[in-house]
């Protein structure tokens, strides 16, 4: 049953502000049409030298900021992120766990959960970070991130930082996506179709399936493709070991058929134009979701090098370092651009680079219309490349 919204968020604040009874509160999504300044936020109470506080860590498009506060201040600090147009708000205190959903009507629908037994809140400041899988999981153990004890190999921290902050980036954009209706509701008998282009050793494809399926219990198939035999005989063994559902294929990032279509594409660290093709293919499939981490940028580069630098803009491309720098924003710049003009809303995130790339960019592109054919956005697009005389590969691609 809907209840006053206000009056419900009222009396979760007054769970939020006492100290002896909130373990957690969690805020998330955002009301239909509205822009929240935060993607997430959490709050729990921490024990520091100075007494207990009430730690707030928020979350944007790519990084996470932790304040502590007490008295007045963390009265201010918890009125403000309940003024935010957050679609949930989950509470768990240390007898119940309550769950309040904002309707399309501005309501509240909430439902509360007694304990069986009361639970102690942790408190301290020092906890290890929440991670969405943790070091120990067998999917990490399977693929050598970690020992068979479950520990960490030291050698291995970058790779596992890489997957602990693409989960978070693939969680994110999923579920937005699906609060917004972008991206259907999958169910078991019709998973999500996931497809992961350029997919090598699968490091990442399998911690997605593990993570979307294992952890958050959301319906996926996932579809790992690669032009090397050797990769899909080496990654079907790795999934049958871990009794995953996921499918293996051989094929160029720019020529494999999938039937049915991809609903949500990855391509991490594809090599040049290979993340031009990776979008082109997306584009084509009518992907909803398309998630792409660039990395080199040759083809732009080559173009700078050849074509003479329009004025004044010569300090530019004077030096190598800053051609290719310039190379690399004007790349993502144009397929950001590109993949608008095809009916997209595209961000441009920070992402965790790779041992072959110091790149860390992320194209993250939602499917929100149909393509644009005019307008400012392919005004802005013929202007830049026009002034710079380059060419993008993916403009050939998609025939723009």
């Amino acid at each position: 049953m809907a209840e006053p919204l206000l009056r419900e968020l009222n009396r979760l604040r007054g769970l939020i502000l006492d100290p002896e009874v909130l373990v957690k509160a969690v805020a998330s999504g955002k009301q239909k049409g509205e822009q929240s300044r935060w993607r997430r936020a959490e709050l729990r109470y921490v024990d520091l030298k100075a007494g207990r506080h009430l730690q707030v860590t928020t979350y944007d498009a790519t990084q996470a900021f932790t304040a502590n506060h007490v008295g007045d201040d963390a009265r201010d600090a918890v009125d403000a992120l309940l003024d935010e147009p957050f679609a949930n708000w989950n509470v768990d205190t240390v007898t119940q766990s309550h769950q309040l959903r904002v309707t399309k009507k501005l309501e509240a629908v909430v439902h509360t959960t007694e304990r069986a037994e009361p639970v102690a809140a942790e408190r301290s400041h020092d906890r290890d970070k929440e991670r969405l899988l943790p070091e120990g999981d067998p999917v990490f153990v399977e693929l050598g991130i970690s020992d068979a004890d479950g520990r960490l190999k030291p050698s291995r921290q970058a790779k596992y930082r890489q997957v602990e902050e693409f989960l978070r980036l693939l969680d994110s954009s999923i579920t937005e996506a699906i609060d917004k209706g972008r991206l259907r509701r999958p169910t078991a008998a019709d998973p999500l179709r996931i497809v992961d282009l350029g997919c090598g050793n699968a490091y990442l494809t399998f911690a997605a399936q593990r993570y979307l399926a294992g952890v958050r219990g959301l319906p996926v198939r996932l579809t790992g493709v690669d032009v090397k035999e050797q990769s899909r005989e080496h990654n079907s063994a790795v999934a049958s070991r871990l009794g995953v559902d996921a499918e293996f294929v051989v094929g160029t990032i720019g020529g494999v058929a999938l039937d049915p279509a991809p609903e949500v594409v990855l391509a991490l660290h594809a090599c040049d134009t290979a993340t031009d093709e990776a979008l082109a293919q997306a584009a084509g499939w009518g992907a909803r979701l398309v998630l792409a981490a660039p990395c080199c940028h040759h083809d732009i580069a080559a173009q700078l090098r050849r074509a003479p630098t329009p004025a004044p803009y010569a300090m530019l491309t004077r030096h190598g370092i800053l051609r290719e720098r310039l190379a690399d924003t004007l790349t993502d710049a144009l397929r950001a651009s590109l993949m608008r003009q095809q009916g997209y809303k595209v961000d441009v995130v920070q992402f965790v680079e790779s041992q072959h790339t110091p790149r860390n960019t992320m194209l993250r592109a939602t499917r929100t219309g149909a393509p644009v054919r005019g307008g400012s956005v392919r005004k802005e697009y013929d202007e830049l490349v026009t002034t710079w005389g380059i060419h993008p590969k993916l403009a050939e691609l998609l025939g723009a």
